[in-house]
């Protein structure tokens, strides 16, 4: 199996702002940072066996990454992040947002019949608790965790703050433990927040068993001014084993998601395309 570039220093253009915590003084960021924000060396995954939660990690010194699936085969993984932050939660107390769950994308998905891996946040699970137990008894969704309150895991990432190393794998290991409490197939895959990740990070949370899906295919549905560059970002990057990365919390960070996702959906199966989780990518049978 061919896994790719892991950890390849500032390879990626991760364009994963709808996971900005953008403070309302400050121009939301729409591009990754010109420096690099992946700095640790490549380190093939070492996924535990099959009987394991999916992509759980035996590797005790280093956090693996995945970043797409073998490319022999025309199979892709749509992949959606819910975010929650404490500004966001705060946005939605005050009324200025109505919600971060964004039911009509998974409407849409339900229609068109896509698997697809969620990677939910800690914060968001307590927001939106029977949503995630809907989306855990769904037989086309797996889910994943994207940390607790998507803070960076490196410094200067986006407008996100940073966890203190200290504090990183306790981050994590609190969104695992919230998503294990409502769903008894919980994965073992993870995703940092904003694609930002270096190898301090990798060695603090490899206690945590978890295994970091990247990306070859930044969705660019943040912030966007409509669906169309979205479906021509995605459209336009696909290959073989892409892992494309949206977003499903909506409201005011990723409002064309749900639009573009059709249009998407059903040009990737005409060019052959099938869609499938994760773990389904991965998967060696």
């Amino acid at each position: 199996m061919t896994w790719g570039k892991h950890v390849a220093a500032g390879a990626l253009l991760l364009t994963l702002v709808a996971c900005s915590n953008t403070r309302p003084v400050e121009t939301p960021q729409t591009r990754a940072p010109s420096a690099p924000v992946r700095t640790a060396k490549p380190i093939r995954p070492t996924i535990a066996p099959v009987q394991a939660k999916p992509g759980a990690s035996t590797n005790a010194k280093l956090m693996p990454v995945l970043d797409h699936g073998p490319r022999d085969r025309k199979q892709i993984a749509l992949t959606f992040d819910a975010d929650l932050t404490a500004l966001m939660r705060r946005r939605l107390v005050s009324g200025k947002v109505k919600s971060y769950y964004n039911k009509a994308l998974i409407d849409e998905l339900h229609a068109l019949h896509v698997p697809a891996t969620m990677f939910l946040t800690g914060m968001w699970m307590e927001q939106y608790p029977d949503v995630t137990r809907q989306l855990a008894n769904d037989p086309l969704f797996e889910l994943g965790t994207h940390t607790y309150d998507h803070r960076g895991f490196t410094k200067h990432c986006y407008t996100l703050g940073t966890v203190p190393r200290d504090q990183m794998l306790a981050d994590v290991r609190r969104a695992m433990v919230e998503l294990d409490r409502v769903d008894p197939h919980a994965t073992r895959w993870f995703r940092f927040p904003g694609g930002c990740y270096d190898t301090t990070a990798l060695r603090e949370l490899a206690p945590a068993g978890v295994t970091a899906v990247g990306l070859d295919v930044p969705g660019a549905d943040g912030f966007a001014k409509s669906p169309q560059p979205i479906i021509k970002q995605v459209l336009d990057h696909v290959q073989n084993g892409s892992i494309v990365v949206l977003h499903m919390h909506g409201g005011d960070n990723a409002p064309y998601t749900t639009q573009a996702v059709g249009p998407i959906v059903r040009e990737l199966r005409a060019r052959g395309y099938h869609l499938v989780t994760v773990t389904q990518l991965v998967s060696r049978g």
